[in-house]
């Protein structure tokens, strides 16, 4: 049976922790008492011999002097305080009536359990007000959206007659021109809201009737610090009040749209700010209100997540008063759980209902607005059932980890027994076949280290799917991750042991050469295979991520983009190795097996220069997307730092090419700079070590690992493994070894620091997440109100 402490700790919500009942700390409380109470009886004291005496008093004493008995108050009375401010409801205080083994130890326990209910009352409120806040902003939200569409199609209806129903993608309607224009005024989005970035905006004047005809047209643009923070157009009125239409700019037609804009809207609206008495046309976009519409969709699933929390936060703090005050009473033999499990069921946090009244409007709005009232769909949105897990996965990874490494003995061998690794080995084997076993080879070191990683996050209770906001029901999980890893190497140590076997026997390059380019197109056509089959959406996902990656100026930039856009820092070689192998099979080199026709060829060398150095160019391209949207100036040290990066592959590709002095001394002094700052922002910014007054020497003050060594021997593996540049100085190999499988092995050991990295980076960010008691994403609302000063 799992002891409720392991239960307990499984099923709390991460991001809120501390904010739960500290069950283990009031179990150190109980022990204390026990030790002192098993203590106490042990030794006999001179009071033993009163004791008859004391009984018979205190059973005299239960009688008043009519005859009648006396109320008995139990072991302890719970008396109830109000707070200072309103915010914080009612405080819980106890007294002890009776004497138990060890007063002082029994009092610390009470003390410690008061504060307890007291800050899960005082943070049960808070987070209840929050919810409930949002929930009523999205119900205006919703009420405006209706309003909107009906009018959409009312007006729709009018013109159907004169319009061709294929010209659908927006309606016009007449406004009147504001006698004076709109003032200029700087807004800023909430620091924790880290969804909200960049807006345009679509704004409409129209009546609440929609009878007038006639509405006022106005145009203004905001800018913050001297940079857009947020596009702003004309405004509607709606339900009385001043309304704008605000829709993020996560893709790239809605950012250009906005730098268009930007560029030409002045030049534009000179014209149009005065209108003549007839008024003007307006066109009310079809499309936005479609993603407004998704985006209020979005945000009643977050926020009936949320409710599910608070109700699970609420359940499982009763659970735990209850068991803590069970063992209480088996320790010292009083009755203390009835009296005080009275005061914990009337208390703020069990005893509100607005949570469930909530939850079950946010189930009838959903169900009537966005699943056409069918009870099932709901809750396919907001319960979505998470995979099971099947053995059958545990037992292909067996299967398939025996096969790869009988396989791969096999390869070994039989490469060890032709000499294909030495420093004399076949030039053609090497330069053709070689790189696409590196490709794949680093890239599922890189993928297993994934499913590694993955492992460790659950062990230390890191909510890495909401971190990278991924799908419950879609995410890989680590089983799915290992199975893919063991599944694919076994596949290619196959085809290449085939291969190799081939060439051994005597076979002839020019027949078995096309082998190696068939299984990369393979693993290609299973990448955008379009059946729902082997973990589409995963597949797809990728595909996206890698997408808003190459893009990523034009894309709004999430945690799983930048985070992807750092593990294809690390994976230069495996690039490199990418480039090489498509050029060789596109331009048809492999039937003639001119292995030096991209070498020579002038274009594949300049690529070469791209490929080093475009995933620091795609991260910096990232940090200066994140400074536009945010304003926050460490996104450009940031920068700097992937810069450095690109002038030191820059230098190290040239030096590959030229072997000179001049072109060494670059490479040491643009690498050097380059490790400082790498080494500077690995440790300070992204794991959040070496703070000099922390009560962890040289480590932050919450830890997730127990063991501190841990850390310590990170930071110095991490030095160690960010110094595997000097290779290229030094040109070590290793007894004659062939240069390619010595840059392998040095690439390899980038992708195993790049993998201890990625479990502190999101250690790090839980941590600084956890930290506000964000459980559940924010989801900006498309309406948003304008004040008439404004």
């Amino acid at each position: 049976m799992v002891k409720f402490s392991k239960q307990f700790e499984g099923q709390l919500v991460p991001e809120w922790k501390e904010a739960f009942v500290d069950y283990w700390q009031l179990k150190k409380d109980i022990k204390k008492i026990h030790l002192l109470s098993t203590a106490t009886n042990n030794i006999p004291t001179a009071n033993q011999q009163y004791s008859l005496p004391k009984t018979l008093f205190s059973s005299i004493r239960r009688f008043s002097l009519f005859g009648h008995e006396r109320k008995d108050h139990g072991v302890i009375q719970v008396h109830k305080k109000l707070a200072s401010s309103a915010s914080k409801g009612d405080l819980y205080e106890t007294e002890l009536l009776e004497q138990i083994a060890d007063t002082d130890a029994a009092n610390e326990f009470f003390a410690c359990l008061d504060m307890q209910l007291n800050k899960v009352n005082q943070f049960y409120r808070t987070k209840e007000k929050e919810f409930l806040e949002r929930g009523e902003s999205l119900k205006e939200q919703m009420e405006i959206l209706i309003e909107l569409k009906s009018a959409l199609k009312r007006q729709r209806n009018k013109g159907s007659t004169a319009q061709d129903p294929k010209e659908d993608a927006s309606i016009s309607c007449t406004i009147s021109c504001e006698e004076e224009s709109i003032k200029d005024k700087t807004e800023q989005e909430p620091a924790q809201d880290n969804t909200a970035d960049e807006f345009e905006s679509n704004d409409v004047q129209f009546s609440d009737s929609l009878k007038s005809d006639e509405m006022g047209k106005s145009m203004r643009m905001k800018r913050e610090d001297g940079k857009l923070r947020t596009l702003s157009g004309r405004v509607f009125n709606c339900q009385g009040k001043n309304l704008r239409i605000n829709i993020p700019l996560t893709t790239p037609s809605r950012t250009l749209s906005a730098i268009s804009y930007l560029v030409w809207g002045d030049l534009v609206n000179q014209s149009s700010r005065k209108c003549g008495p007839e008024g003007s046309k307006l066109n009310i976009n079809k499309t936005k209100l479609h993603h407004a519409e998704k985006m209020i969709k979005g945000a009643f699933i977050e926020l009936y997540k949320g409710l599910g929390y608070l109700k699970t936060y609420r359940n499982l703090n009763m659970l735990a008063f209850v068991k803590i005050l069970k063992k209480f009473d088996k320790v010292t033999g009083k009755q203390v759980l009835p009296i005080y499990l009275k005061v914990v069921e009337s208390s703020y946090f069990n005893s509100s209902d607005k949570v469930m009244k909530l939850e079950d409007e946010v189930e009838e709005l959903f169900t009537k607005h966005f699943a056409e009232e069918d009870k099932r769909k709901t809750m396919k949105y907001l319960k979505p059932h998470q995979r099971k897990e099947s053995h059958t996965v545990t037992f292909f990874i067996g299967l398939f980890t025996g096969c790869f490494i009988a396989l791969f003995a096999g390869y070994v061998i039989m490469a060890h027994i032709s000499g294909m690794y030495r420093g004399q080995s076949d030039t053609i084997y090497m330069e053709t076949v070689y790189p696409v076993l590196s490709m794949f080879s680093l890239l599922f070191l890189h993928f297993f280290l994934y499913g590694c990683n993955i492992v460790m996050w659950r062990k230390a209770r890191i909510n890495y799917s909401f971190i990278f906001e991924l799908a419950p029901t879609k995410e890989l999980k680590y089983r799915d991750v290992f199975l893919i890893c063991t599944t694919s190497m076994t596949a290619v140590v196959g085809v290449m042991f085939v291969h190799l076997s081939l060439v051994a026997k005597g076979n002839s390059y020019s027949r078995v050469q096309a082998i190696p380019g068939l299984l990369c197109l393979l693993f290609l056509l299973l990448l955008v295979c379009p059946f729902n089959i082997i973990y589409k959406s995963s597949r797809y996902r990728f595909l996206r991520v890698i997408r808003n990656t190459i893009l990523s100026p034009l894309y709004k930039v999430v945690m799983l983009d930048f985070f992807m856009a750092d593990q294809l820092c690390s994976q230069v070689p495996m690039l490199r190795n990418l480039e090489y192998v498509a050029c060789y099979y596109i331009t048809g080199s492999f039937k003639t097996q001119d292995y030096g026709f991209c070498m020579r060829t002038k274009h594949y060398r300049d690529l070469a220069y791209a490929v080093s150095f475009l995933p620091y160019y795609w991260r910096a391209m990232q940090c200066a997307r994140r400074w536009f949207d945010e304003g926050q100036t460490t996104h450009l040290v940031n920068l700097g730092k992937y810069v450095s990066a690109m002038l030191a592959a820059g230098a190290k590709v040239a030096y590959e090419k030229e072997r000179s002095v001049g072109w060494l001394c670059l490479v040491v002094v643009m690498s050097s700079a380059a490790t400082v700052y790498q080494l500077y922002w690995d440790y300070v910014r992204d794991w959040g070590l070496l703070q000099f007054h922390s009560k962890n020497p040289w480590l932050r003050n919450e830890l997730m690992l127990r063991r501190k060594i841990i850390y310590y021997f990170s930071m110095g593996l991490n030095l160690v493994l960010r110094l595997a540049w000097l290779q290229t100085v030094l040109h070590s190999n290793f007894e004659g070894v062939d240069y390619r499988v010595t840059g392998l092995f040095l690439a390899a050991l980038e992708v195993i620091r790049r993998g201890q990295w990625n479990f502190y980076r999101l250690e790090n960010e839980h941590l600084n997440n956890a930290g506000k008691f964000r459980a559940v994403k924010t989801v900006p609302l498309p309406f948003h109100e304008v004040d008439d000063e404004d």
